[in-house]
């Protein structure tokens, strides 16, 4: 299992990916990639998993994209789907995904790596952690999000500051800029993060992904937009289990059971 470019792991209701090329900094390759797809493809289909964990082993989170076969895509045949292509195609799942998901930046995070982290709803990291955009120090353009999204999560300038510098930010520094929601002792993460991870599987999962589905849309519209699509994900919920559960079992003085429909 130790030989895996991904370790699954799942711990009651939460699923832990770890990408597992500490050698290679967790740089993202085609393997790395197929394997990404395959279990993010499972795990939203599995109703028994309610939260999604993204970490790696080492000491990088992911250094971002295998630059190798990012130039050995370059010579792929007309049609066929060359590394952007499939790195595109697992970031817009992980994005899309419509159960919570959670990043644990475990230590560097740079280029690729953060556009992934930024495809998750929580971003939280090591206090050694050290974070940056990175690709304007080797000449490269984003693909996934760095230029198009990292705007959108943190204040503009701290944004074109990562982007134009190519400098390297603490844990504690992205906390302060709203990137990472909690920073925590290295030896504590994994911990801490599934704690975290254990609490929001205890909300209606019904609730959460209605929740997820507004907020996530919610830049890209007008503020009356947004506030009919919460209205009519509102009616949708009224009509949910989860709903009837929660409200039986506040009055019941008890713990609600949810489902998830």
């Amino acid at each position: 299992m130790t030989d895996s470019v991904l370790l699954i792991e799942t711990i009651g209701a939460v699923a832990r990916l770890t990408l597992n090329r500490p050698k290679a900094m967790n740089s993202l390759n085609l393997a790395m990639l197929a394997e990404l797809d395959r279990c993010l493809i499972d795990i939203e289909a599995d109703d028994e998993l309610r939260v999604l964990v993204i970490t790696g082993t080492g000491p990088a989170f992911c250094a971002g994209a295998d630059l190798k076969e990012v130039l050995a895509g370059q010579t792929v045949a007309a049609g066929e789907a060359d590394f952007l292509d499939r790195a595109s195609l697992v970031y817009g799942r992980l994005r899309n995904f419509s159960k919570p998901v959670i990043a644990a930046l475990n230590g560097v995070t740079m280029a690729g790596g953060l556009e992934l982290a930024m495809c998750a709803d929580l971003i939280v990291a090591a206090e050694t952690a050290t974070i940056a955009d990175a690709h304007a120090n080797f000449g490269v353009y984003p693909g996934a999000g760095g230029a198009a999204i990292l705007p959108r999560l943190i204040p503009l300038n701290m944004a074109m500051y990562l982007l134009l510098t190519g400098k390297a930010l603490s844990a504690d520094e992205m906390k302060a800029c709203g990137l990472v929601c909690e920073v925590h002792p290295d030896a504590r993460l994994a911990e801490a993060t599934l704690a975290l991870a254990e609490l929001v599987a205890t909300k209606s999962p019904a609730a959460l992904r209605r929740m997820k589905a507004v907020a996530r849309t919610s830049a890209d519209k007008s503020r009356d937009d947004a506030l009919l699509h919460e209205q009519v994900m509102l009616r949708q919920h009224l009509r949910s289990f989860d709903l009837q559960e929660g409200l039986q079992a506040f009055a019941e003085r008890r713990t609600p059971q949810f489902q998830g429909r």
